[in-house]
């Protein structure tokens, strides 16, 4: 089995792209308690880098498509919905649905890469790690009723050839 860990960036102070020190703390202390990853990849936003580093953990890429998921997806599903409402939106079509089905492309390609059990960490931004999980394997998440909070995510089981499950990944502060 190979598992996929997807988490959103820790904390910052909108507009800087930048992590604040608590956010630095709660990426520490998140990282204490996860991995270890063969592969990490990350948006190519600062906050999503600075939190894998954060974490301890060495970036291999960045990819613009985890960085945003662009205005049309913005006006059909506006940010932040829970797992319900970017599942809804996503079985609706339009745009939301054309992304989720890149991101699931993106999350496919990454999981058969990985070598049987292995691991691979991707941090990028909230609703980004929803749709993920959801395009990767639909119900995700359904009946969540917040949000992915800063560090929090999903871990995707991959299996014969197929994403298997999706586990919520909370933190408790």
């Amino acid at each position: 089995m190979k598992t996929i860990e997807i988490r959103r960036h820790s904390i910052r102070r909108p507009p800087d792209p930048h992590l604040i020190q608590q956010g630095v703390t709660l990426a520490r202390l998140v990282g204490e308690n996860i991995g270890p990853f063969d592969f990490v990849v990350t948006s190519t936003l600062p906050r999503a880098f600075e939190t894998a580093i954060a974490m301890g953990f060495a970036v291999d890429e960045q990819v613009e498509l985890l960085s945003s998921y662009g205005d049309a997806v913005e006006r059909e599903v506006p940010y932040p919905q829970t797992f319900d409402g970017y599942a809804a939106a996503i079985r609706a079509g339009g745009a939301t649905a054309d992304y989720a089905r890149r991101l699931a492309d993106f999350h496919q390609k990454l999981a058969e890469y990985l070598a049987d059990g292995r691991s691979a960490l991707v941090v990028n931004h909230g609703g980004i790690v929803e749709m993920s999980a959801i395009a990767c394997v639909p119900g995700a998440g359904a009946g969540e009723s917040a949000p992915i909070d800063y560090c929090e995510g999903v871990r995707l089981f991959w299996e014969d050839g197929k994403f298997i499950r999706a586990e919520i990944l909370r933190v408790s502060t």
